[in-house]
């Protein structure tokens, strides 16, 4: 028995390493609703008596579109789109304004039983948080600005689970570092920095090309 060992390490490795043929395409696109989940952690701001974890961002549920391609059946690249964003701060219960963000991410995947009916994955890559249209203000304070972009790493776990055809169904959870310092737009001075760091909880369905 113990030469099988070796021999079915090989023939794993080789599944692996193998580019997709011919009657499989490289290119899958996704289309997902996305519950975005933030952890809301900011630090305390002792000059206004403002407690830790006192700075909101609202929760929302989003569009987003993602394409795949396979560099093998196992390993994939995802880039992970949507539109601007808007949503909601509030400071202990009080609406402060909005802000818009713009979240592209890109991320390596590992798919552990590529062709199966149920192929679970694994990702992880980095993601770029571009932030605008901020119309944040503290009555008594005066407007506040934030941090005009956020780089930081992203993991996923998923799977695609196959329909009909070249038709799939797809669940998705991702958790993406984001940051941001808040500012006093007068002066640019920081007087906090909130960790939005999301969990994106999703469900869609993918076409394999």
């Amino acid at each position: 028995m113990k030469p099988v060992l070796p021999l079915l390490g090989i023939t794993l490795a080789a599944a692996a390493a193998t580019p997709l043929s011919a009657q499989a395409s490289p290119w899958l696109v996704r289309f997902r609703a996305v519950a975005i989940q933030p952890a809301d952690k900011s630090d305390a701001i002792p000059s206004l008596s403002v407690p830790a974890d006192a700075i909101h961002v609202s929760k929302k549920t989003i569009p987003e579109v993602d394409i795949s391609y396979f560099f093998t059946p196992n390993f994939s690249a995802e880039l992970i789109l949507t539109y601007p964003q808007e949503h909601d701060v509030t400071l202990s219960g009080t609406k402060l304004g909005t802000f818009k963000h713009l979240p592209p991410t890109l991320t390596a995947q590992w798919h552990f039983l590529p062709g199966a009916a149920f192929d679970p994955y694994l990702g992880a890559g980095v993601n770029l948080t571009l932030i605008s249209g901020v119309s944040l203000a503290v009555p008594g304070v005066g407007p506040l600005d934030l941090s005009s972009s956020s780089l930081g790493g992203a993991v996923q776990v998923g799977a695609d689970i196959k329909l009909s055809g070249s038709w799939f169904l797809n669940v998705d959870a991702k958790y993406v570092k984001l940051k941001s310092d808040v500012k006093l737009k007068a002066s640019g001075a920081k007087v906090s920095t909130v960790n939005v760091d999301p969990w994106l909880i999703g469900v869609g369905i993918g076409y394999r090309f």
